[in-house]
């Protein structure tokens, strides 16, 4: 469909489509200032005390990806007809972010169904995966977005 994400409705999205949206590098100062103020572990804050734990090195608070995966999934998939998120069915962080790594985020449409309380909702199930640049998923959410329907008087 040539209908850019942002601008569809929840009857433009098909279940098995795939996205690859926007990208972030990892820089050290933000990985440090936000697990500083919001995940203070020393292996996000101190890469000296990082270096002797299993990670070897620092690594970016779950946290910062999580909402580095919201500002890409905002700027490039999600616009005027998102209305939210019911809530996540899985949120994984199956490798370590570090320094230097480029992170892409990619989205495919698993599961839609029409909202049985409310006309002119529609609920879409999507995957969003943080890839690094080696190909590892560092991230992985599954939440149900509440997408607007194009005619509200339909369904129910």
């Amino acid at each position: 469909m040539d209908i850019p994400c942002k601008e569809r409705f929840y009857d433009d999205f098909s279940v098995g489509e795939k996205f690859t949206l926007g990208s972030t590098a990892m820089r050290e100062d933000e990985m440090i200032d936000f697990a500083t103020q919001f995940d203070p572990q020393r292996f996000h804050i101190d890469p000296e005390a990082a270096s002797q734990t299993i990670y070897g090195s620092l690594i970016a608070s779950g946290w910062h990806t999580g909402s580095l995966m919201m500002k890409l999934l905002a700027e490039d998939f999600l616009g005027e007809h998102s209305l939210g998120a019911a809530g996540l069915s899985e949120l994984s962080w199956p490798a370590p972010v570090r320094v230097g790594d480029v992170l892409t985020l990619t989205v495919e449409i698993m599961k839609k169904r029409e909202s049985k309380s409310r006309k002119g909702l529609g609920l879409i199930e999507i995957k969003n995966q943080l890839i690094n640049q080696k190909g590892e998923v560092a991230l992985q959410a599954v939440p149900t977005m509440l997408i607007a329907r194009k005619d509200p008087s339909e369904g129910n």
